[in-house]
């Protein structure tokens, strides 16, 4: 596989594979941990080398999971992203938690569930609007000055929360969804990517399976997150059908390539700094979404996509945002220490080493 560097000094494969559906999210009744370990051992067999979760995923279990399914390859070889900021409580309902204390304490369970003493990349999930942004992203960059964490990355924040936190200590990575469906973040996000030399992880490129043009509302499963999601409600299914039409017409030009993998090529066609992360519980998708990586989308290809009709409905993954607090977390004592070069250290076989005593 192709690769591409998310920023200076971070390669990876140009396709990564996002976990969570594996744990999180789909329905227990999909799940299938045994298979789950063979997609990830595929993922890496056919190039993949980035591997994302978080420890709400489960929660925790993904985690387990991965550090299971990536325990027999050497250490070096593959990149682990997981996520902090986020936590489930008793009832199921999500909060967020950017303390510096609970990121600490985070990153050491993560790390003991993945089975490893360095986190690649380590992405703080959600901006907490209690803690001043500066003495969350500040207890981060310790962890990478520790050597617990080579990077940080983060989700869903604003721009100028981007570019508050880049001045902190740099970031490698952020992560949005991005799709022929959801192409918003082509509008701010990317382009300040662009600029600041920042890669960007675009998860759900297959539109949550839905541009795979293989879901109907009647095959989601109960508990599955996308009965929630207003873009999967009937008549928006229906009308929706069009943006699978022109993929699936894209496709045709190509030797039959499928709507995926026409979705995931044009992911990858904006901008060398994008890697798609698209999840899958079964190897045969894991197989087609693969291949996406040798198609090459036309100029002419990629307008008819820009053009196809808009999605019906939206999904705010951050609904629940009020506006943060950005300064330097005043009277919490903590002076940010200003990191000039974006440069992530290159990991060695030393410097990055599975935990021998968890027998994963």
């Amino acid at each position: 596989m192709r690769m591409r560097e998310l920023a200076r000094g971070f390669p990876v494969g140009a396709l990564g594979l996002g976990c969570s559906s594996m744990s999180h999210g789909y329905g227990s009744a999909e799940r299938d941990d045994e298979e789950s370990v063979l997609v990830v051992r595929r993922a890496v067999e056919l190039g993949v080398t980035l591997f994302d979760t978080a420890d709400v995923y489960g929660p925790h279990t993904n985690e387990e999971l991965l550090g299971r399914a990536l325990r027999p390859y050497r250490r070096q070889d593959v990149r682990i992203a997981t996520k902090c900021g986020l936590v489930v409580g008793s009832d199921g309902r999500f909060s967020r938690d950017g303390r510096p204390d609970h990121l600490r304490s985070a990153c050491e369970a993560s790390l003991r569930r993945l089975g490893t003493d360095t986190i690649d990349l380590y992405q703080l999930h959600r901006v907490d609007p209690a803690v001043p942004l500066a003495e969350t992203w500040g207890a981060l960059s310790e962890l990478v000055a520790e050597g617990k964490v080579r990077a940080l990355g983060v989700s869903h924040a604003t721009v100028d929360e981007l570019a508050l936190m880049h001045g902190i200590h740099p970031i490698t990575a952020v992560q949005y969804e991005l799709s022929v469906w959801a192409p918003q973040r082509k509008r701010d996000v990317l382009p300040w990517c662009r600029r600041n030399g920042v890669g960007f992880l675009a998860f759900s490129p297959l539109g949550r399976g839905f541009l795979s043009g293989t879901l109907t509302r009647d095959s989601l499963p109960a508990g599955d997150s996308r009965l929630r999601d207003p873009r999967f409600g009937p008549a928006a299914m229906r009308t929706n059908e069009a943006i699978v039409a022109g993929l699936r017409a894209v496709g045709a030009d190509h030797g039959d390539a499928t709507p995926s993998q026409v979705a995931i090529a044009w992911a990858l066609a904006q901008g060398p700094h994008v890697v798609p992360i698209p999840g899958t519980r079964r190897r045969r998708w894991l197989e087609e979404n693969v291949s996406a990586a040798d198609l090459r989308l036309t100029e002419e290809d990629l307008r008819r996509l820009d053009n196809l009709p808009p999605t019906v409905g939206e999904m705010s993954w951050d609904g629940a945002r009020t506006q943060p607090r950005l300064g330097l977390g005043h009277g919490h004592g903590r002076v940010p220490v200003q990191r000039q070069a974006h440069e992530v250290p290159t990991a060695t076989g030393s410097d990055c080493t599975w935990h021998t005593e968890r027998g994963l």
